[in-house]
C-alpha cells in the first residue's frame, strides 16, 4: 500500500481537499481538480508491489510512471491499469514547474484512507488523490512541496506489445494477473477457456487488484481469454498460453486492446458492474467505443 503522506504536514492543513461524485471520478475526460503527493522513496523501491498485484513495476513495463489512487478512484481495484494525465496547477502553487505540461501515469496501487484523520485525510471518502512516484512528482514540482494542487483526466493507455497473462495457482485453482493492457487499461471482467472445454467460456472472479481466479482445470490445454475493459467492449485473445504452459510464467497475446476515442461521450452516464455486467451495480466508465 502507498505511504508517504506525512510529507509537509503543515501544507496538508492549508489546502482544502477536493471531492467529486463517483461518475466524475471514474469518467473524467475533462480536466478535474485534485491533489498529489509522492511516496516510495527517491529510488522508487517503495512503489514496487502494491494493491493491483503487478509486483515489480520495472519487470511489468510500468517503471516509475505510476500512481497510487485514493479510495474513490481505486474502486476496489477495478481502476488498476487505467491511465491518467496529470498537470500541476501553477496558478495555485509556486512549487509547480511551469515548463512541464503534464505527466501520464498508470494506476498500480492504492492510497489507503487514514482513520486518524476522518475529516481531512487526503485519500479518504469521496476525495480524489494521486500518490505519485518521486520521479513523476518531481517532474511536475519540486519535491519539498510535499503536496501540490493538480488537475487530472483519463486518457487511453499506450502500451508496447500485447496484453500479458501471468498464470499462478495450482491444477485446481487458477490465479491470473492481467498486465500491459492498452486503451482503456482497466479490466473489469475476464473469462477463460481451455481448448478441451465442453462447458465453453468460464467466468473468472476478481481475487484482488488485477488478479482473477477460477477453479477450472486446464492443465495440458492451450488457454484462451475473453477480456472486458472499462468502457464495456470485450476482446478475445485466442490460444494465449500453449499446451505446455507452466504456473509462474507470463504469456503475451499477439495483440492488445485497440479502442478508439469518442470525444462526444464523456462517460458520465455509463454504469458497469465488474462481476455481473450491465446491471447498474457499480458506477463505471465505458468511455471509448469502436
Amino acid at each position: 500500500m502507498a505511504s508517504g503522506l506525512f510529507l509537509s504536514a503543515m501544507m496538508l492543513l492549508s489546502i482544502a481537499p477536493i471531492s467529486v461524485s463517483a461518475a466524475e471520478a471514474f469518467a473524467a475526460r475533462t480536466w478535474t481538480d485534485s491533489h498529489a503527493t509522492w511516496y516510495g522513496g527517491k529510488d522508487g523501491a517503495g512503489t514496487m508491489g502494491g494493491a493491483c498485484g503487478y509486483g515489480n513495476m520495472n519487470a511489468r513495463g510500468y517503471g516509475m510512471k505510476t500512481a497510487a489512487l485514493s479510495t474513490k478512484l481505486f474502486n476496489d481495484g477495478f481502476t488498476c491499469g487505467a491511465c491518467f494525465e496529470i498537470r500541476c496547477k501553477s496558478s495555485q502553487s509556486k512549487y509547480c514547474y511551469s515548463s512541464t505540461a503534464s505527466v501520464i501515469v498508470t494506476a498500480t496501487n492504492y492510497c489507503p484512507a487514514n482513520p486518524n484523520r476522518p475529516t481531512d485525510g487526503w485519500c479518504n471518502g469521496d476525495r480524489t488523490h494521486f500518490d505519485l512516484t518521486y520521479q513523476m512528482f518531481t517532474t511536475l514540482a519540486i519535491y519539498e512541496a510535499g503536496i501540490i494542487p493538480v488537475q487530472y483526466r483519463r486518457v487511453p493507455c499506450a502500451k508496447k506489445g500485447g496484453i500479458r497473462f501471468t498464470i499462478n495457482g495450482n491444477p485446481n485453482f487458477n490465479l491470473i494477473l492481467l498486465s500491459n493492457v492498452g486503451g482503456s487499461g482497466n479490466v473489469v471482467s475476464v473469462q477463460m477457456k481451455g481448448e478441451n472445454s465442453y462447458s465453453g467460456w468460464v467466468p473468472m472472479k476478481q481475487n484482488w487488484g488485477q488478479m482473477w481466479e477460477c477453479g477450472t482445470k486446464v492443465t495440458g490445454q492451450s488457454i484462451s481469454f475473453k477480456v472486458t475493459v472499462g468502457y464495456g467492449q470485450t476482446f478475445t485473445f485466442w490460444t494465449v498460453a500453449p499446451k505446455t504452459w507452466q504456473f509462474g510464467q507470463t504469456y503475451e497475446a499477439s495483440s492488445n486492446v485497440n479502442d478508439s476515442w469518442d470525444n462526444n461521450d464523456d462517460g458520465s452516464n455509463s454504469k458497469f458492474n465488474g462481476n455481473n455486467g450491465y446491471n447498474g451495480g457499480n458506477q463505471w466508465w465505458r468511455g471509448w467505443r469502436n
